[in-house]
């Protein structure tokens, strides 16, 4: 289990997160949604150790990792994908997918055959585009790859930071299809949107942040539609301190 507890971070003075507690479940893929500044991306990079937390807890598979170098946090089994399409594009489609798994330890990684035939059987056009740079990929290829390079480290926990910003909407269904797979195969997925309605299908449970707080946790079968997470993102009552339920 990935857990965070009474959490709070920012950059140098300014504090952006305040007491956020939350759980992802292996298999699980939960939705965290909340307008700009809500402090979502400032989550994720806290948890992978790109920020270091004012106060609280990060725990995955009962160890804390708050506080760890970022490839040391990648290397214990949580991986960040993060906004726009962070790819290396100057370097080939199997360039950077090599480069998933750079931060294993030798004994741990994979033959580049086996990592090549599932990324390429799960999107077949960076199959045909293999030997290209990354820079000729469009804007949802380059999604795709930023994707499958987190992915073939096999990580325990992906956080992904907005991957459907400024795709078309015809790609949408097939990026959050990925996620969904990989929650089938027992990994923990932490999606930030800002959009609601096609994320919310795929969603386990519901979080809505606001001003560096989480002040709505809902499984997904007991919201009542986007509506509700609308009016949620834009100022609904809180829930309680921590997003994890009952403690």
């Amino acid at each position: 289990m990935l857990q965070v507890e009474g959490l709070s971070a920012g950059y140098d003075r300014m504090t952006v997160l305040r007491d956020v507690s939350l759980e992802l479940q292996p298999g699980q893929l939960v939705l965290l949604l909340g307008p700009n500044g809500a402090g979502k991306t400032t989550l994720l990079s806290t948890v992978a150790g790109l920020v270091k937390p004012k106060g609280g807890s990060v725990s995955a598979g009962g160890t804390r990792i708050d506080g760890w170098a970022p490839e040391r946090v990648a290397r214990h089994g949580v991986r960040l994908v993060m906004q726009g399409h962070r790819v290396f594009p100057e370097t080939t489609v199997e360039d950077n997918i090599r480069l998933g798994q750079i931060n294993l330890p030798r004994g741990r990684r994979r033959p580049e055959t086996e990592i090549f035939d599932e990324a390429f059987d799960v999107f077949g056009i960076l199959g045909e585009k293999r030997k290209q740079p990354a820079r000729d990929l469009s804007g949802g290829q380059q999604q795709m790859l930023a994707l499958v390079q987190a992915w073939v480290a096999r990580p325990d926990f992906m956080l992904c930071d907005e991957p459907s910003m400024g795709l078309a909407l015809a790609l949408v269904p097939e990026i959050l299809t990925f996620l969904k797979r990989r929650t089938d195969d027992g990994m923990g997925v932490l999606l930030v949107e800002q959009s609601i309605d096609q994320p919310l299908r795929f969603a386990d449970r519901v979080l809505v942040m606001r001003q560096g707080e989480i002040r709505f946790a809902e499984d997904r079968a007991d919201v009542t539609g986007v509506e509700q997470l609308a009016q949620e993102m834009l100022g609904g009552a809180a829930v309680g301190p921590s997003a994890s339920g009952p403690q």
